[in-house]
């Protein structure tokens, strides 16, 4: 075995503002899991910490909409949240919460420590204010148009549709997700961590030092923020909940959530060291620790540029190694919305699938959304579940077992003579921990799934191709070395498959009678090593348990309660986004004549790049030719409205949207289907000055 490395795992603290989904097990929790119990059944010193962010504005968002406290709300969603992991298996050396004394001491130390070295900017800047809630607005708190993409429910510190970080003043018409007024100016005092100070730092050690090893998602982001010049970032707020700003002048004041929520990780493995006697300087300021951060490509900016530039501050601590974010995982082809309550939460799942957390574990690493975005479908996780782990991995132990029971009363035989195929086949089962151990090690888990579902193939080949249940016919010696070889290859799965199906690879070493007392010890007979090195992993003369089957067909009605269940979400938010807008202010006829709606014709259009709905139009008026710039992409390609007639509001104020300056508006109206349509001036209507009269 090889010198045991200390790792510190982290994996996204998650916000405690409801339960968790299969999205954040796809993006975050999984992999990380995959990882730690890895590295532990290696021989390796693992710290793997996590807990819950307690300080962000969707707590308060929640409280308020739930007519409580944004502790009470913490209290509850801390304990639901902390259960579900458990439930799933994943291994938490310590699993904290950021409102604990513990997280308050340390957070508040290290932003002094920083204010006591001159590492931040203290300045008077204009915040967005909202005078009917008597309130500044943090970022969570305001809702606008993206500047960058258009998106025009861009939150105010980032975009959740091109991804871009922005601060809440750069929103085009924001508007305060409290009260729904729009918001106004107002001076206040803050400080700001001057990122611009290391930016050279990060552009050496992150575009120079990672370029080959970071993930090019993770890579592509910060070379993109880099590029374009980083600037001062506020780590303060004007906020009623979160840790107060350990200064003197600082009354109503907290810690920006993303300076205070990555420190988490810090207290927690305080917390984790003084609880098992360890010293957490090790895990984090021992330069022969590799840090290693799990998160979803949300975060990516956070962890890579923000964070490593206040430990860089502080001075003693150890930068991430790795950053390993994945992509975004859909639901049916839609974006998981906790508004929304398009989600599959992991209490309802268990109750729906109970005693089949690994076949969700299965599905979600399977389809793991690592290079893109992926999408989880019901349909998906049946076929994985019926053809792949029963059919395949389930199939193949169920034989084995039941013919050593059937031939040898369930006692592992002497073997024979090995023939040339015999020999082959062990050769290749002791290659898998190395094969499935280089993918882990470069964050590759779908691949290293796949490795071990060959390895369960390998066995199933292996028996079809020997047929013991023909040979014991005319060669009971024979079929001995057969089931002695099938079953080291059902060991070797039993040891292998723990990083990805823990219970399963549990239930396997019980009927294997290899097992250790519970799901998540790491010292059983054998380790991930001697599947490679020891000569038999199951001694003949071994007793095994009775045959026990490892994973159960799902049935077609089983799944459609979960299709029916997506279609009932699907129609109550449609009803909910129906809403009937009250009649505007009443104006004069003078006020309609000010209106100028000509008859146009489209000329040429465009998609413009990155961005969901916006096409760029050039529209020939019957005045001039001129660029208009519509959000229509998501019901038109640009093809489809070349040459169209067209009405257009010419005499609108131009606008500029993502840099292009749009000259007008086309006039469009729904269906009574919500289809979008033209307005069109061909139609037999009365027509006045372009605009139809019905």
């Amino acid at each position: 075995m090889n010198t045991p490395k200390r790792y510190t795992i982290t994996a996204a603290l998650p916000y405690t503002n409801g339960p968790i989904h299969i999205g954040h097990l796809a993006g975050v929790y999984v992999p990380a899991d995959i990882y730690a119990r890895y590295l532990r059944l290696t021989g390796n010193d693992v710290a793997f910490i996590c807990g819950s962010d307690e300080h962000g504005v969707p707590i308060t968002i929640r409280a308020k909409k739930e007519g409580v406290s944004p502790q009470d709300i913490v209290d509850k969603y801390h304990k639901i949240i902390k259960q579900s992991f458990i439930d799933f298996g994943i291994t938490f050396d310590n699993y904290s919460r950021t409102t604990a004394k513990i997280h308050h001491e340390t957070a508040s130390e290290f932003f002094t420590t920083l204010y006591d070295k001159g590492e931040f900017i203290e300045e008077v800047t204009e915040q967005l204010y909202d005078a009917e809630a008597k309130q500044f607005l943090a970022d969570r708190f305001v809702i606008g148009t993206c500047p960058k993409c258009g998106n025009e429910e861009s939150y105010g510190d980032q975009c959740e549709v091109c991804g871009t970080s922005h601060n809440a003043t750069d929103l085009i018409n924001p508007k305060s997700a409290i009260t729904g007024a729009t918001p106004t100016l107002k001076k206040t005092k803050h400080w700001f961590l001057p990122l611009d100070k290391h930016e050279a730092f990060l552009k050496e050690w992150i575009l120079e030092g990672h370029k080959k090893d970071w993930k090019s998602n993770v890579y592509g982001q910060c070379k993109s923020w880099i590029d374009d010049g980083l600037r001062p970032r506020a780590v303060t707020r004007d906020l009623d909940w979160g840790i107060p700003v350990p200064l003197d002048d600082a009354e109503g004041k907290v810690l920006y959530v993303w300076f205070d929520a990555p420190i988490g990780y810090i207290s927690a493995t305080k917390e984790w060291a003084k609880r098992v006697g360890k010293d957490w300087k090790l895990y984090w300021k021992d330069k022969d620790t590799k840090l290693v951060h799990f998160i979803g490509k949300d975060n990516i900016v956070f962890h890579c540029i923000i964070f490593p530039a206040m430990l860089k501050a502080e001075g003693s601590y150890i930068l991430p190694d790795n950053v390993p974010a994945n992509e975004f995982l859909n639901l049916a082809d839609s974006k998981f919305s906790t508004s929304k309550n398009w989600a599959v939460w992991l209490p309802d799942y268990l109750q729906d699938f109970p005693n089949q957390q690994d076949v969700l574990r299965y599905t979600l690493t399977a389809n793991a959304p690592e290079t893109k975005d992926n999408n989880f479908t019901w349909k998906d996780f049946q076929a994985r579940n019926n053809n792949e782990l029963v059919a395949i991995f389930g199939n193949f132990i169920n034989r084995v077992v039941v013919l050593t029971h059937k031939y040898y009363n369930g006692i592992v035989p002497i073997p024979n003579d090995f023939t040339s195929t015999d020999e082959e086949t062990l050769a290749k089962l002791k290659a898998y921990p190395t094969i499935i151990s280089s993918s882990i090690e470069r964050y590759r888990f779908r691949e290293a799934l796949g490795e071990l579902m060959n390895l369960a193939r390998l066995g199933n080949k292996y028996l079809a191709d020997e047929e013991p249940w023909k040979a014991i016919k005319t060669d009971e010696v024979r079929v001995q070395t057969i089931m002695y070889v099938a079953l080291q290859i059902s060991s070797a799965l039993a040891i292998l498959s723990e990083p990805f199906l823990p219970f399963t690879s549990h239930k396997l070493k019980k009927i294997l009678n290899v097992s250790s007392s519970a799901p998540d010890s790491y010292r059983d007979e054998n380790n991930w090593e001697d599947v490679s090195n020891k000569e038999t992993l199951l001694s003949a003369g071994h007793q095994i348990a009775k045959a026990e089957l490892l994973f159960s067909k799902i049935e077609d009605k089983e799944i459609q309660v979960q299709l029916d269940k997506l279609e009932a979400t699907k129609k109550v938010n449609e009803a909910d986004n129906k809403v009937t807008e009250p009649q505007k202010d009443t104006i004069t006829f003078e006020d309609f004549k000010k209106l100028d709606i000509r008859v146009g014709t489209i000329l040429d259009a465009k998609k413009i790049p990155k961005t969901k709905k916006l096409l760029v139009l050039k529209v020939d008026t019957g005045i001039d030719v001129r660029i208009i710039v519509s959000g229509i992409a998501e019901s038109f390609t640009a093809d489809e409205v070349i040459g169209k007639r067209v009405t257009v509001l010419v005499n609108l104020a131009p606008r500029t949207l993502r840099g292009i300056e749009s000259e007008g508006m086309i006039l469009m109206t729904e269906t009574p289907e919500g289809k979008l349509v033209f307005v069109n001036p061909d139609d037999n209507a009365n027509v006045v000055n372009g605009l139809q009269i019905s």
